[in-house]
């Protein structure tokens, strides 16, 4: 498994990535002094999220591998499905899901995304329309809805 860092307007991104796929992204709190790296689904995915944060892409292109539970999975997959600059509630993907009563463990599934960013969980809000939660902070969630709903 290879690692590379992303300093993003958010902050320093933690990619990590094997010869198939992007297995995680996170927001870390280390310096990062090394931020290249020779794997090439790391790089792509850099570009990528450049492209992302410049207001030029509204959804990736990158082989993912996200390890969860059949639930998780299924979250992260619906995840994957939410356009560009639209939210919904966390009831409403447990709907798309076939869980309508599950919304609780949405959010649950939503914070252990191990994908943040390109896998929107921060898309997701409590249906009365306030933020709900986000793993890397409600301020971070903001940022991001922000940015794409002034790209829109």
């Amino acid at each position: 498994m290879d690692t590379g860092y992303y300093h993003s307007p958010v902050g320093i991104l933690e990619i990590k990535a094997d010869d198939k796929a992007i297995i995680s992204v996170q927001l870390c709190d280390k310096i990062a002094w090394r931020t290249k790296s020779k794997n090439p689904i790391i790089r792509q995915s850099i570009i990528q999220l450049s492209e992302y944060f410049a207001g030029k892409r509204r959804s990736f292109d990158l082989p993912l591998f996200a390890k969860g539970t059949e639930f998780q999975e299924k979250v992260w997959d619906a995840l994957l499905q939410l356009p560009y600059g639209k939210t919904v509630s966390y009831a409403e993907v447990a709907k798309i899901v076939r869980h309508p009563k599950a919304w609780r463990a949405v959010g649950s599934a939503n914070g252990k995304n191990p994908i943040a960013i390109i896998i929107p969980c921060h898309r997701v809000i409590a249906s009365d329309g306030t933020l709900g939660g986000y793993a890397h902070g409600l301020d971070i969630k903001k940022q991001l809805l922000d940015l794409e709903k002034q790209n829109k």
